[in-house]
């Protein structure tokens, strides 16, 4: 008998095949991630290190627009702007060496003002590292101190995990800068791309801490309690997205309040509970009347030193609840006497529902008070002169007034920076974008142009003196070249106008090296093809406003303004909040 052979099952030749996966190179592998993490714009500067992801970016110009910065600091501030107006990470390409090195000073800023940028660096290759080679520089550890995270990458196959982790880390919890350099060798390096997962946790970071219930109790007590309580509030209300949170909570308490620089916008500055600024320069009643208030409810900020003044001479009759995303914010330089951890948007409306409806109308009087011998000794004069002298004020006055409190205002550092802040008024969030814990001279213009790329349909302002301007003003190039529509005011009291009322306070009017001589600033932006007009008196100034913001496109306006006039109420150095001068 013949044996019947027996037949093999059929096997589908898809079934055996192994799935082929694409061959991408690091710098593709790049541009992917970004995509994929809905990024449109990069600022940047390219340079040998960082070519082949520059090459690799020739093919994505329909899908991420590119703007070329004329240097790596204006590249970091531009992303920052974009960060500040967007809510979303800003990103920037720089290459080696010097390339890296100049965007420390943005790292910094970015780290303390908590903004969130993903900074991309080009490094030699892998096998030169510690040699010396040419441009090679030590990024990892020069940038370690003022980055939330960085990473040198030396494998291409690395990228996309760590690209994932650096923007999740970036934007998340409180915010912050990250740097990922990556070697030559790993962008040109081919691998198998197997798709871009976004990171949604790392294990040990929790950028989120767990709320305690117990703490929201207590702080509810205090404030239900409370016969003077006083709200100050910071920019974690405006990170976490938390604006009407944080309103339905002031207006259900009927808590006065009162904002750190950064925390500007998250409350409309007409409300009527919204009783002005805090610190050095702040208002006259906020700081005076900090150190009446029995229980303090301190949100989103950091009690920084220009906030609190002498330490030992602050707020040391109330009660402190600190909320905060960051715990070691907490009791770092005032000691909370009920801390509470976590996501103010989580942790507002949960106290909220705690906290009973109340008004506080003789506390509230306080306020008015105090906000009237303001407004008769420093206000009325800074707002509506009767010299011949136009003010940085009055000029902050009639521009709010032309722009409905609906413009987005991009301040340098100095007294403009101070004026500014103090008078300008805000109907809307993500309105005020300025240099706040660094104080980094410079920031306005960059900033602006990313600014307005973060926010295309607002108009967007760079107000800067006359010293800051001067150290990016070649960004002007950019804004020539990509056509940005940034409105330039440039308030020009020919000094370093904050050191000056410094020296002239405290050191005897011995102005040493303040006084500083600069270029014709109109016919410098119109060699850069940019429109703009010269003010020096107060009949032209309504009208070149006007102008300006009608103008469609950049603009520049330099307004000529008193040389030696002081920004007050100031607190001096070395005194506490209730020792502001009114003059």
């Amino acid at each position: 008998m013949t044996a019947t052979p027996t037949t093999a099952p059929e096997t589908s030749l898809s079934a055996l095949e192994t799935p082929v996966l694409p061959q991408l190179s690091g710098s593709q592998a790049v541009l992917e991630a970004f995509i994929a993490e809905g990024v449109d714009t990069i600022f940047g500067y390219p340079g040998g290190a960082i070519m082949p992801i520059y090459d690799a970016l020739y093919d994505y110009g329909e899908q991420i627009k590119h703007i070329l910065v004329r240097h790596e600091q204006g590249g970091i501030h531009a992303a920052q702007g974009y960060a500040r107006t967007s809510g979303r990470v800003g990103v920037v390409f720089a290459t080696s060496g010097p390339g890296a090195t100049n965007l420390v000073t943005g790292l910094a800023d970015a780290q303390i003002d908590s903004t969130p940028v993903v900074c991309i660096t080009g490094q030699v290759f892998a096998h030169l590292l510690g040699t010396d080679a040419f441009q090679e520089i030590d990024v990892i550890n020069i940038t370690t101190p003022v980055t939330k995270w960085n990473c040198q990458v030396t494998d291409a196959s690395e990228i996309p995990a760590v690209l994932a982790k650096a923007f999740y880390i970036a934007r998340s919890g409180r915010p912050g800068p990250v740097l990922i350099d990556i070697t030559k060798n790993a962008q040109l390096q081919k691998f198998d791309y197997e798709g871009y997962t976004p990171c949604e946790h790392i294990r040990s970071y929790r950028p989120r801490p767990i709320v305690r219930h117990e703490y929201i109790e207590q702080a509810a007590a205090l404030i239900n309690a409370a016969e003077r309580p006083f709200v100050l509030f910071g920019q974690g209300v405006i990170l976490g997205n938390a604006e009407q949170e944080f309103r339905a909570f002031v207006e259900k308490s009927g808590i006065p309040s009162a904002w750190t620089i950064l925390g500007l916008g998250a409350l409309p500055t007409g409300h009527p509970l919204n009783m002005g600024m805090l610190g050095m320069h702040g208002n006259y009643g906020p700081n005076v009347l900090t150190n009446q208030c029995d229980v303090l409810i301190a949100i989103g900020m950091r009690f920084d030193d220009r906030v609190t003044g002498r330490l030992d001479r602050y707020a040391k009759q109330a009660k402190v609840i600190h909320l905060d995303i960051d715990p070691a914010e907490i009791d770092k330089n005032v000691k909370a006497t009920v801390p509470v951890w976590g996501d103010c948007k989580q942790t507002l409306p949960m106290l909220t529902k705690l906290v009973e409806t109340k008004t506080y109308p003789e506390w509230l009087q306080r306020f008015r008070e105090h906000d009237a011998q303001e407004h008769k000794i420093v206000i009325q004069n800074e707002l509506h002169p009767t010299s011949d002298i136009l003010t940085m004020g009055e000029v902050i006055r009639i521009l709010s007034e032309l722009t409905n409190g609906d413009a987005v205002s991009v301040t340098d550092v100095g007294q403009h920076q101070m004026v500014t802040t103090r008078y300008a008024k805000f109907n809307g969030s993500r309105c005020n974008v300025t240099s706040g814990g660094l104080g980094t001279m410079g920031f306005a213009l960059p900033a602006a142009i990313g600014a307005k790329y973060g926010a295309p349909d607002r108009t967007v302002i760079a107000i800067a003196g006359d010293g800051g301007i001067q150290m990016t003003i070649q960004e002007l190039g950019a804004i020539q070249q990509f056509g940005a529509d940034v409105k330039i005011i440039i308030l020009n009291n020919e000094f370093l106008g904050m050191v000056r009322q410094w020296q002239q306070l405290f050191h005897e009017r011995r102005y040493s090296f303040v006084d500083i001589m600069s270029p014709d600033f109109v016919k410098v932006a119109d060699a850069y093809g940019i429109p703009g007009q010269k003010v020096t008196k107060r009949e032209q100034l309504t009208l070149a406003l006007q102008e300006m913001l009608q103008h469609p496109g950049a603009y520049l306006l330099e307004i000529m303004v008193g040389k030696e006039n002081n920004v007050f109420p100031m607190v001096p150095q070395g005194c506490g909040v209730a020792e502001i001068r009114l003059e």
